[in-house]
């Protein structure tokens, strides 16, 4: 009779392999693979190549058009939302970090990728975006080193699977700037370089704290029983016996009590020494991975600082200098989607609804001059990172305050009655502009203020009061000292 035996898998995952190799040594490069295997299952992968992309994009951008109407703005910012154009350009730069390069393509249906998108009839397509990484490219992304060529490491038209995508319908993003005849393997040409070059060997040692993790909790909860021995050799009734106090000290839990021998003790494993060295270690292994990735260590381990952005002390001022560096990086890409939007949303069919609701301003222009006066006057803006707390926002506005009624008082006295309700104005509207102390607007009717007479200053025989109906008084009367 024959008997068939059924092995099992073999232990063991993608990153568990790589990541424990022991040829891993510093200064080796990551494959394409590597990187992909760290991007998805390493626990600072995701964090490395996507947490200062979200950190840019935590705040929008400030949108003004000074010489369009509101409904202008506004269809920017819908059609900028439906196209999801921020995760969009956060998955690209994702992905160029991760690798070293990436693209973002433009897709219409039926139309010849070899030719730059009809901006005129965009909106009218069922467009998509196809985020892009090196593998898709690869070929045609290597860079010319060739420093007597016009394209000397420069990109120009992508191939996909052999199709041709005109450069007006990508964007190519760049970890880095290449260097000459430096060879990326993990983004398949002479092109930037992953985050994870630099620090793919602190990255393994990241994985070795996670085992003595795992193997510090695991013996956190062994009990060394000293039991007194009854004598020097064991037979079987003695083995039972221990074994019976140690299978009650294993069923203990709390409200439980259990009894021991005077000379007996009960401890847990003391490693209290492991604490020093290990916590040591793994925050040099944190520090060194945030260098070498050129990002603040507490990105990658979740710190809060101790002030906080708003309070402006030195580590939010370096990590605002990241993310404006950053974000300047990803103006490009901006830029080449905001182009993308207006096209779509200011479209003849919105315009027709734009000439309907201003018909002074737009009736007799063409939608081709407003469309290029808005395009002209179009600004986004990225907000300061170091945002004021309200409570110091409205320490300020004190002071402004503050200022303000003693400006008041010394000028009122000296000004005539039309500049003192100008100077009043103008006091009610920076009171206005300070919302975290009157959130309520103080609303001054002017004309009633320039036709009100006070009583103390009116004549002898002279009326208090005032003809609703009658016109305005262009001064109030004067009075002798």
């Amino acid at each position: 009779m024959s008997s068939v035996a059924i092995v099992g898998p073999q232990l063991g995952n993608a990153l568990q392999n790589l990541l424990l190799a022991p040829d891993i040594m510093p200064g080796d490069a990551p494959s394409y693979q590597t990187c992909k295997v760290i991007l998805t299952f390493h626990p600072l992968g995701g964090k490395m190549a996507e947490a200062p992309i979200k950190m840019a994009q935590s705040q929008s951008r400030i949108i003004e058009i000074p010489d369009a109407p509101d409904e202008v703005k506004k269809a920017f910012v819908t059609e900028w939302m439906r196209l999801n154009a921020t995760r969009h350009i956060r998955n690209v730069k994702k992905l160029s970090r991760a690798y070293g390069i990436s693209s973002i393509a433009l897709l219409e249906p039926g139309a010849d990728l070899g030719k730059p998108p009809d901006m005129a009839t965009l909106y009218k397509q069922k467009i998509s975006f196809n985020v892009l990484d090196p593998l898709n490219t690869a070929g045609s992304l290597v860079l010319n080193q060739d420093p007597n060529a016009l394209d000397f490491q420069k990109h120009g038209d992508i191939r996909v699977n052999g199709t041709v995508y005109h450069r007006a319908r990508v964007q190519v993003v760049l970890n880095g700037d290449p260097i000459y005849i430096e060879y990326t393997s993990s983004a398949f040409g002479f092109v930037g370089r992953s985050v994870y070059q630099s620090v793919l060997y602190p990255l393994k040692t990241f994985v070795n704290t996670l085992i003595t993790d795992d193997l510090v909790i695991r013996k956190a909860g062994v009990f060394i029983a000293m039991l007194k021995q009854v004598s020097s050799a064991f037979d079987q009734v003695t083995s039972k016996l221990f074994g019976y106090k140690r299978q009650i000290l294993k069923d203990s839990q709390t409200d439980n009590v259990i009894s021991i021998g005077e000379t007996e003790k009960i401890e847990s494993l003391n490693m209290q020494n492991l604490e020093g060295p290990y916590k040591l270690a793994r925050e040099n292994c944190l520090k060194n991975i945030a260098t070498g990735a050129d990002m603040p260590a507490s990105w990658l381990n979740n710190e809060t600082l101790a002030s906080g952005f708003a309070e402006g002390s030195e580590d939010a001022n370096k990590e605002a200098r990241c993310v404006d560096d950053l974000r300047e990086e990803m103006q490009p890409l901006y830029d080449w989607m905001d182009a993308i939007v207006r096209a779509r949303a200011w479209n003849p069919d919105f315009y027709k609804t734009i000439q309907a609701l201003y018909p002074e301003q737009y009736s007799g222009m063409e939608f081709e001059q407003a469309f290029y006066t808005w395009s002209q006057s179009f600004t986004a803006a990225w907000p300061s990172l170091l945002i004021e707390p309200d409570s110091e926002r409205a320490k300020a506005d004190k002071v402004r305050l503050e200022a303000l009624i003693e400006a008041v008082g010394v000028m009122l006295p000296a000004l005539d009655p039309d500049n003192k309700a100008r100077l009043i104005e103008w006091l009610a509207e920076n009171m206005n502009s300070m919302k975290l102390l009157f959130p309520t607007p103080l609303d001054i009717d002017i004309d009633a203020l320039l036709a009100y007479v006070p009583p103390d200053i009116l004549g002898p025989g002279e009326a208090a009061d005032v003809d609703a109906d009658a016109e305005p008084k262009p001064k109030l009367r004067a009075v002798a000292n």
